[in-house]
């Protein structure tokens, strides 16, 4: 008879979170199901940090004269850099799987094949060019505005993966990301990461104005309520969670946080 697995510290859930959703230097130490369940946790404070390097490199470019939309270019890649590209290939291998209107079996190995279908090209670029339009008028309206929108992109985004793992979501296949992490977050505990999220949201936002605060905690609820439909969708018609979908989840969230913001 084996012991049980200690309990994951905080530094096992940073570097779970960090290792696994960013390509900073951070080596994991375990990868077991509790070091999992904190990594997910921990997930949007990665994604702060990747937001708020994506909304520093923006604002950078535009004091040094670029202009707003080269400033939105580079907030928009450096997520990308950040992270492999993954939620973006993630993002293409769902809209393939799903454009494919095949069964669950069918479309998961279309979802895993490496090259990408014409439904896939077509949602990177609209997705893709809807980022860049919203954050250059952002950082069209200042160099604030434009670091703040891609703050809470990154943050709605890696919130988006911490609810995708709550229990009571299965994992579509027993291997990968997605079998890892999926069903480790119990559910208080994600709706409690939510609330913190949405208030976090809100205090970054009073750097905006007297409406600033709503705006950014409207951003955040409308981003996790659109993740949360393209779960359940995504549970209907592969039967769960993969990697894949986790990709997929964070590019919406990240995507309709900003048509938000734009709104105002």
């Amino acid at each position: 008879m084996t012991d049980a697995p200690s309990p994951a510290t905080p530094a096992d859930a940073f570097r779970f979170a960090f290792g696994t959703l960013t390509v900073l230097p951070v080596r994991l130490t375990r990868w077991d199901r509790s070091a999992a369940r904190g990594g997910m946790l921990a997930a949007p404070l990665a994604g702060l940090t990747v937001g708020a390097a994506a909304g520093a490199a923006g604002w950078l470019l535009l004091l040094l004269g670029t202009g707003p939309l080269l400033a939105a270019v580079a907030a928009a890649a450096l997520p990308a850099v950040l992270t492999r590209g993954l939620h973006l290939d993630g993002l293409a291998d769902v809209a393939d799987g799903l454009g494919s209107g095949k069964p669950a079996e069918d479309a998961l190995r279309i979802m895993k094949q490496s090259d990408i279908g014409p439904f896939g090209v077509i949602t990177l670029v609209f997705v893709l060019l809807g980022q860049v339009a919203v954050l250059a008028g952002q950082y069209a309206a200042g160099g604030a505005h434009g670091f703040l929108a891609a703050l809470v992109a990154g943050l709605a985004a890696r919130c988006a993966l911490t609810l995708a793992a709550r229990t009571g979501v299965p994992a579509a296949r027993p291997e990968g990301l997605g079998a890892a992490v999926a069903g480790v977050v119990p559910a208080r505990a994600a709706v409690a990461v939510l609330a913190v999220a949405v208030c976090a949201a809100a205090a970054a936002g009073t750097a905006l104005g007297p409406y600033g605060p709503a705006r950014t905690a409207a951003a955040v609820l409308a981003a996790l309520l659109a993740a949360e439909l393209l779960l359940r969708h995504c549970r209907r018609r592969f039967g769960g969670v993969t990697g894949d979908v986790f990709g997929a989840l964070a590019e919406t969230a990240a995507t309709s946080a900003l048509t938000v913001l734009a709104l105002g």
